[in-house]
């Protein structure tokens, strides 16, 4: 049986973890599929929805995947899902998570590489490898405390300290707090209209923003002007800025 699945929504692709019986634990062969599907997505595919069947995103690593490994084993293992969440993370495609439920180990390394996270009040966060004799090994010490501080996942690791959904959003592991049932349609709404963005746009944010974000300011600031300039000299960019000036855009509003 197949461990994950895809559903065309438009031009939004739904990537579904199906290991309900296990909370969407994660096991090899899923993030195989992961890893196969992000590396030559469907040419229709404009942004994607991270999502989970049955009531959790994901309960972490299945640790049967590193039962008996040896250590060059399980540095293999881990080198793995470094390959497969760098292709979520630093593509060309934006990425939002469905969350609910547990978000727990490996299942909140892989909502971490996701550009949005929406969570439904079941979602729980924790990092349990701490009590389990283990370190997080999916990236998890690089993306995690980008969202949130080496600090309070310092925390997690140690003490087992588990984050409600509230406190998650508060705290910046997700960016959007929903009504329960409601996470997949509020991820589906801001991925469709991430997919209506101009495509050049959506390249600058994903791969020139995390540059500039971690460039010396100097550097920076020309990097941004570089791809301010390469964005507003596109076709597409100026017919949407003259369809604006014309009073046949929408402005902004609350």
């Amino acid at each position: 049986m197949s461990t994950t699945s895809v559903r065309r929504h438009g031009d939004v692709a739904v990537l579904w973890l199906c290991r309900e019986a296990k909370r969407n634990a994660i096991d090899d062969a899923t993030i195989l599929r992961i890893g196969e599907f992000f590396a030559a997505p469907p040419a229709w595919v404009k942004a994607v929805v991270l999502a989970a069947e049955g009531d959790h995103f994901s309960a972490g690593l299945d640790l049967s995947e590193l039962t008996g490994r040896r250590t060059e084993e399980a540095l293999e293992h881990s080198l793995m899902w470094h390959r497969v969440f760098q292709i979520i993370d630093a593509g060309n495609v934006p990425v939002v998570a469905a969350l609910k439920g547990a978000v727990i180990g490996g299942g909140l390394e892989l909502a971490a590489t996701a550009h949005i996270r929406v969570a439904e009040p079941t979602a729980f966060y924790a990092l349990p490898e701490g009590q389990r004799g283990l370190f997080v090994g999916g990236g998890g010490s690089v993306r995690i405390p980008r969202l949130i501080g080496a600090h309070r996942m310092a925390d997690m690791m140690l003490t087992g300290r588990v984050y409600d959904a509230e406190e998650g959003q508060a705290i910046g592991l997700s960016n959007y707090l929903v009504d329960e049932g409601d996470g997949l349609t509020r991820a589906l709404e801001l991925a469709e209209r991430i997919a209506a963005n101009a495509p050049l746009t959506n390249f600058a944010v994903l791969q020139a923003l995390p540059r500039i974000a971690e460039a010396a300011p100097a550097g920076g600031l020309l990097m941004e002007s570089l791809m301010a300039a390469v964005a507003a000299g596109s076709d597409e960019a100026k017919g949407r800025m003259r369809e604006f000036l014309e009073h046949r855009a929408a402005k902004v509003a609350r």
